[in-house]
């Protein structure tokens, strides 16, 4: 009789919008989370973007540069020398004397050292160093990457995982990348090739050469080279950013975008203009509509919208009218939208 097969531990997966509302919920109730994740999918921004809306203020820490008598505290003798006590400083200090919510974010912790991670048992669990106690509105988030990901991670003490609430692992979605990408002015043909190619949002790095892979962290620094480096240099600096394989097809997209007719050229006659039948163009004139958007143009924007949804591109129509709206929300008060609202157009942002 075979024996029965071992249980796989798996840790559950969260998206960009799940995590935050996760966190949305445990930092408020001062339960502290683990994430863990690969590099460069937004692990920092999130618990950035949280301690704003749940109003705390952020104390970043890296252990992976910590020695443990910076989560203990200096020993400091007594006047008369018999004793001594140990007294916080640097952030121990800052989070014990803090008076208002505060996420104290341990990033990186899976590449301290074990005796650092030891350190940061007791004030996990016990929220005390020697004499002094955390405040209660101290809310511990913490980050690291897989022993999978060539980070340096040789893994986390078990007491020290024990001491979180919950451990989920983050995967980056495309949607949640684009929608932070359109409310940052990431440049529009950078968002519609990665509609068009989300298995190219994050790679894992496979070797241990020095070279970068794509991840939504490198792929916002494309969006930020991509307004300063010259054609001619464009394929060598978005090969340094997100590898070679990765910006090769970037470069290939935008070869289509660069010929596609301009917004102006659409919007002149969008009765008539034509709808591109291939894929990725579709994608890039979708994105190019929506950053084009006002509220002087956005009736014609819609005519095009509707004719594009009549030719079954209602995928295509529903991204144009969200991102549009993402960028001016303003447009949702136009004439032009209230009408459109009670036809298909309305029916594609409701999601029926």
């Amino acid at each position: 009789m075979n024996a029965p097969a071992s249980p796989v531990a798996t840790r559950p997966t969260v998206n960009p919008s799940q995590l935050i509302e996760l966190l949305t919920a445990y930092v408020p109730a001062q339960l502290p989370v683990l994430i863990t994740g690969s590099p460069g999918i937004g692990k920092s921004d999130i618990v950035e973007q949280v301690a704003h809306a749940t109003e705390h203020d952020l104390l970043i820490s890296h252990p992976v540069v910590e020695d443990p008598t910076d989560s203990k505290g200096l020993p400091f003798p007594s006047k008369d020398g018999m004793t001594a006590a140990h007294l916080p400083f640097g952030d121990l200090e800052r989070a014990v004397n803090s008076d208002k919510p505060l996420i104290w974010f341990l990033d990186d912790l899976g590449q301290a050292s074990p005796a650092v991670q030891a350190a940061k048992m007791q004030l996990l669990l016990a929220r005390r160093v020697g004499t002094h106690a955390l405040p209660p509105h101290v809310t511990f988030v913490a980050a690291t990457n897989r022993r999978t990901d060539n980070a340096g991670v040789t893994g986390i003490l078990d007491p020290v995982i024990s001491r979180f609430a919950t451990v989920v692992e983050l995967q980056p979605s495309v949607n949640d990348w684009t929608e932070w990408a359109v409310r940052n002015d990431v440049p529009v043909e950078l968002i519609a090739f990665l509609r068009f190619r989300p298995d190219l949002l994050s790679v894992p790095k496979r070797g241990r050469d020095i070279e970068n892979s794509p991840s939504p962290r490198s792929w916002g620094f494309v969006g930020k080279t991509m307004p300063v480096v010259a054609r001619g240099l464009e394929l060598l600096s978005y090969s340094g950013t997100v590898g070679g394989a990765a910006a090769a097809e970037f470069m290939s997209f935008l070869g289509i975008y660069r010929q596609l007719p301009s917004p102006d050229s659409i919007l002149l006659n969008p009765d008539t203009a034509p709808i591109p039948e291939n894929t990725s163009a579709l994608y890039a004139v979708t994105a190019a509509l929506a950053a084009y958007s006002n509220e002087g143009n956005f009736d014609r924007v819609l005519t095009y919208t509707d004719r594009i949804i009549s030719g079954g591109g209602r995928e295509f129509g529903a991204l144009l009218v969200r991102d549009a709206l993402r960028r001016t929300a303003t447009l949702a008060n136009t004439d032009a939208f209230v009408r459109a609202q009670g036809g298909e157009i309305g029916k594609i942002i409701q999601g029926n």
